[in-house]
């Protein structure tokens, strides 16, 4: 009897040394590569099925393989109709991310992207995450983390920035007037500044005065009074934004769509709104229009 007792003392300490070990629901992961240790060519698989989450993986050794299997898209080939976003944490280290499938793998960030930041996306059907532990002889100070979100789109976003379009390409006519269905935010307003972050940020923030909220997700456009709203829109330091592109650019209003990725606004198509609106009632006469907007 007293065996017995002692047996299931056991049982219980190493069930609870596994769990300490890692933690686990439908979004996220937290594992340690620990358990790694002694055979250190090991490669567990991660099943995550929500639309977003995180992974952090402590004292990296040996490989994880993340499989994105979002429940919410449930249609046969929806996963070649989505893309995922990664984008690491800053003092994210000792390991490099791949997309691998059938062996094949393809580097999505290396450890020094992942330092500097660098966020990348790519489309599901190309495979999982291989996340591989880089060769170090002192892995106490390391841990490798990011978060991720799912988008749906066709495009290849292989390597692609956050923008949901090409990057500095300007819109056609039918990419705004879809743009104004199906982005996250669709706004009127004017660009009253812009902070360059350089090379290093690989961004231009643009602070935009907003005359009119026609819709938005997470709030990234704040209220200041009198139907007035602020927010900070991002664009790729590659496409060299400027103000004063063109005149009066500054007091110049613009219809600005976009998506919303880990809680920033980055901007898509953003036509004159004068334009704009030619352009809409246009469709509108032609009954082209994919969707209603209230112009009024």
């Amino acid at each position: 009897m007293r065996m017995k007792m002692i047996l299931a003392i056991l049982v219980a300490c190493w069930c609870t040394s596994a769990a300490a070990q890692y933690s686990s629901d439908q979004c996220s992961w937290r594992g340690s590569g620990l358990t790694h240790e002694s055979h250190a060519r090991d490669v567990e698989q991660v099943y995550l099925r929500c639309s977003e989450g995180s992974l952090e993986w402590l004292y990296p050794t040996g490989a994880i393989i993340v499989n994105l299997r979002p429940n919410t898209f449930p249609e046969a080939g929806a996963d070649s109709k989505l893309s995922a976003c990664v984008k690491p944490r800053a003092d994210s280290r000792g390991a490099s991310v791949f997309v691998e499938r059938a062996g094949v793998m393809r580097m999505l960030l290396s450890e020094e992207e992942q330092a500097a930041g660098q966020v990348r996306c790519f489309s599901l059907g190309e495979g999982a995450l291989f996340v591989q532990a880089s060769t170090h002889s002192d892995i106490s100070k390391r841990v490798t983390a990011f978060q991720y979100e799912l988008i749906r789109g066709d495009r290849d976003t292989a390597g692609d920035t956050l923008s949901p379009t090409a990057p500095c390409t300007p819109c056609t006519d039918d990419e705004i007037l879809m743009a104004v269905c199906t982005s996250d935010f669709v706004v009127r307003g004017s660009i009253e500044s812009i902070r360059d972050g350089g090379d290093e940020e690989q961004q231009t923030s643009m602070l935009v005065s907003v005359s009119r909220l026609y819709r938005q997700k997470r709030r990234v456009f704040e209220g200041r009074g009198r139907n007035r709203w602020s927010g900070r829109v991002m664009v790729p330091w590659s496409c060299g934004i400027q103000l004063g592109q063109g005149p009066d650019s500054g007091l110049e209003e613009f219809l600005f769509t976009g998506a919303v990725r880990f809680g920033e606004a980055w901007l898509g198509c953003a036509p004159r709104y004068h334009d704009f609106l030619l352009m809409y009632q246009a469709a509108v006469e032609s009954g082209s229009n994919p969707c209603h907007m209230d112009m009024n």
